[in-house]
């Protein structure tokens, strides 16, 4: 009788630790998807007014990114178009949310903001040394030629900031985890 029960007892431990892997895979996916956005964003942004300010089209640089489909025929596209400047762009946020799961894979909400802002500023310096060392040219983001070297550095600067504000603690979460750290019971609800 007491084998059987340690062996109910097994199965329910190791459900319990499949549910929680799962339910932590699901807030990694959904951390990943929060800061990947806005990381997305604000480095299209960038490459939007470096592409603007060299170029005079702001969609070049996006439009440069869809060279995974049209090389090389992308990089010389300057108007916005669906077929260059959303598939571009399409590209780019797949991109970042990918480097966003890896980014939220490092738990930055459980460090503080040095620690949070210095794994962004890493994975995006790992990001760019992939994208321009690694990657073969046509799987490259494309817009460097569209935005020169000081929009590379703010549109990567760029990039680490969405992921580094992305990842902040939402204020009732950081305040239930730091009055668990202290040992104090949690409230219920």
């Amino acid at each position: 009788m007491a084998a059987r029960a340690q062996a109910a007892g097994k199965r329910v431990a190791h459900q319990a630790g499949a549910e929680h892997h799962h339910a932590h895979g699901r807030g990694l996916l959904r951390r990943a998807l929060r800061s990947g956005t806005l990381a997305s964003v604000l480095s299209t942004l960038m490459v939007s007014v470096f592409s603007r300010f060299r170029t005079g089209a702001a969609a070049a640089g996006t439009n440069a990114a869809s060279q995974w489909l049209w090389y090389p025929r992308a990089r010389r596209v300057r108007r916005a178009s669906p077929r260059y400047t959303s598939v571009g762009y399409g590209i780019h946020h797949a991109s970042s949310l990918w480097w966003a799961g890896i980014f939220e894979a490092l738990r930055p909400d459980h460090a503080p903001p040095a620690g949070r802002a210095m794994r962004a500023a890493g994975v995006a310096a790992l990001a760019y040394a992939v994208d321009y060392h690694v990657v073969p040219r046509r799987l490259s983001p494309g817009f460097e030629h569209r935005i020169g070297a000081a929009g590379m550095f703010s549109a990567y600067a760029a990039f680490a900031l969405g992921l580094y504000l992305g990842s902040r603690p939402r204020r009732g979460h950081a305040g239930v985890r730091a009055t668990r750290r202290r040992g104090a019971p949690s409230a219920p609800g």
